[in-house]
């Protein structure tokens, strides 16, 4: 977990990307962390590892690492996974050539 060094409260600590991989693989059977998104609102591409993840709300909040804006939100009922992903323009995943 990281605490920002600005001296802000500890509710804005946050984790990395790789915080996703648990929760995301019951949605997709690819690791998500290794693929690359882009911010809708400022266009950085890079991996959804890199994101940062707050954990204090009712779900898991990624923001952007560039801009801050909310890239994804993924929050997990009794019977129901709601992900949003409208911050994101796009994931690439890596795949086997042959």
């Amino acid at each position: 977990m990281t605490i920002p060094a600005d001296g802000s409260p500890a509710e804005f600590a946050y984790m990395d990307g790789n915080a996703l991989a648990g929760p995301l693989s019951e949605v997709f059977t690819v690791d998500v962390t290794s693929a690359t998104s882009r911010c809708v609102h400022c266009g950085r591409t890079g991996p959804v590892a890199g994101l940062r993840v707050y954990a204090h709300a009712p779900g898991l909040v990624a923001r952007c690492e560039g801009c801050d804006e909310v890239v994804l939100r993924m929050v997990r009922g009794a019977e129901t996974l709601w992900l949003d992903m409208r911050g994101t323009v796009a994931l690439a995943f890596p795949v086997d050539g042959g």
